[in-house]
């Protein structure tokens, strides 16, 4: 068996993944056939090493198939999240460099718009069942007659997901390939698997949708180790604590808005279900509220974990359940790279002091065609960072202050504003626009605008509702502001910069 990470011994009629709805289920043979058909597929078509694919794709069995034969390629390989507009798929396929494009024919945002604006040189091929109205290749019928035997010579993939910076605009992370045979341990797997005790006896929940970093990253770290995944086709708070009874799931994630859910279910439903399977549940991508995390706790018991990491991976902070009892609203210490507080000039700080937070001795990262952003996360000591803002206390842990260049985190998913303010300045009757994040409940934040009109006059609700129709042609629906608000003129700094921290006190209790 190619896949579990030597020395790691799997049955190859063992449980590799299931879906969580569907119920279809991968045994690690089926995995291993599937994923060289893929590989096969893949280098049939002229794809070589060090080239990129793109996939758009929903949680499905056939992603996470595509995946491992993609692993076992020597390619890159792009998931691109299926919430985006027509627009922003088109960049991240020409940006990333695409030779191959595979979709899912059932997604809303799969249409000929969208399929005629992609480049006429990119290879597509579609996994649905009407492909035929689509004039693409019929992905699982071409798959299905490669070979089950292992590529030869087939080379270690990896994954180049996008993240956003202070421009907005989505940027590729990339990591040196490893130049080793495919199915040798990696470094997120070396990281990963000991951090969280993944391993053949491991039964992972994974609840969110695998285009982001963590979910397809542990996922398929918990299949190298010869454990099982369970993966949910869209998150449902009831179902998951049905899941995890009925699969005696052992290993879960989660984002703080999942906890929300979880908890405002009634408390006679919670306590009906059989959840002493679970060792560790873990969460990420969003800061969680401390009286969330201690509900959590007082009701799963003290198996709540958390890290703070990036899709960049530059870095890595976990803390574990009685740390974090100890060290309320941290992250952790560092478990990967050394961690440094650091002043405007990149001066290291003393603990206390709030500043930017850096990582060094982490591993090495570049934004793909973008030197530029690349150069602006170093220092002169060729530390990097995600531009967090934070300090650390006397013991080593980190507790972040700020988010990336003001970015929203709704529900775990990272917003970015100036993405959003470049769209409203393109109405004829904005002047200026500050968008921010403001409280909500249940998602943590949601997005606000604040316009500054051409005209006084025009403030009101009806122009309100124009520019959030405006957006919406524009931007994916996550992105649009929930609501606006009207100054007649926006706080700027005499060098141009906006000044957020004024536009958004207001929204936030003191």
């Amino acid at each position: 068996m190619l896949i579990p990470i030597q020395p790691v011994r799997v049955d190859p009629e063992k449980i590799a993944f299931q879906m969580c709805e569907s119920g279809e289920q991968v045994t690690f043979a089926q995995l291993d056939g599937r994923a060289n058909q893929v590989a096969h597929l893949v280098s049939d078509l002229g794809i070589l090493p060090g080239e990129h694919v793109a996939v758009l794709m929903n949680n499905c069995r056939e992603l996470l198939e595509l995946c491992f034969g993609l692993d076992r390629s020597g390619v890159y390989y792009t998931l691109i999240s299926t919430r985006l507009t027509t627009d922003e798929i088109d960049y991240i396929v020409r940006d990333c460099g695409a030779r191959l494009f595979v979709y899912s024919t059932v997604l809303d945002c799969v249409d000929q718009d969208l399929l005629s604006k992609l480049p006429r040189t990119l290879q597509c091929m579609s996994v649905g069942a009407s492909v035929e109205e689509m004039g693409h290749g019929d992905w699982i019928a071409l798959c299905s007659k490669k070979p089950t035997f292992a590529l030869a010579q087939a080379l270690q993939g990896s994954d180049m997901l996008y993240s956003s910076g202070t421009t907005g605009r989505p940027k590729g992370v990339l990591w040196p390939l490893p130049k080793t045979a495919a199915g040798q341990q990696t470094m997120l797997v070396t990281l990963l698997a000991p951090l969280f005790g993944y391993a053949a006896d491991s039964h992972y929940l994974s609840t969110a949708p695998l285009y982001h970093a963590a979910p397809l990253r542990h996922s398929m770290t918990v299949i190298k180790m010869g454990g099982t995944v369970t993966v949910m086709e869209r998150f449902d708070a009831l179902l998951a604590l049905q899941t995890i009874e009925r699969c005696r799931i052992t290993h879960s994630q989660w984002v703080p808005t999942m906890f929300v859910r979880l908890l405002k279910l009634d408390l006679a439903i919670r306590e009906k279900f059989d959840l002493t399977s679970m060792k560790m549940a873990v969460h990420a991508a969003a800061p969680c509220p401390v009286d969330v995390k201690e509900k959590m706790m007082d009701w799963w018991g003290p198996i709540v974990h958390e890290y703070y990491a990036g899709t960049e991976n530059n870095g890595f902070c976990s803390i574990t359940p009685s740390e974090w009892l100890a060290h309320k609203g941290s992250v952790g210490r560092a478990s990967q790279g050394n961690l440094h507080i650091c002043d405007e000039e990149g001066a290291p700080l003393e603990a206390g002091q709030i500043g930017a937070v850096y990582f060094s001795d982490g591993p090495q990262f570049s934004y793909h065609n973008d030197p530029v952003s690349t150069a602006q996360t170093r220092n002169a000591q060729g530390w990097t960072t995600l531009g967090d803002i934070g300090y650390l206390d006397e013991q080593g842990y980190l507790y972040l202050v700020d988010r990336k260049a003001f970015m929203i985190i709704s529900g775990g998913v990272n917003i970015y504003p100036q993405e959003i303010e470049n769209v409203l300045l393109q109405h004829p009757k904005v002047m200026d626009a500050a968008v921010v994040g403001v409280p909500n409940s249940d998602w943590g934040e949601e997005v606000k605008a604040v316009i500054q009109p051409v005209h006084a006059c025009d403030i009101g609700p009806a122009l309100a509702e124009e520019l959030q129709t405006f957006c919406r042609g524009k931007l994916a629906d996550f992105k649009c502001p929930r609501s606006i608000d009207f100054d007649l003129e926006l706080p700027r700094l005499p060098t141009g910069k906006l000044y957020k921290k004024w536009v958004k006190k207001r929204y936030w209790p003191q």
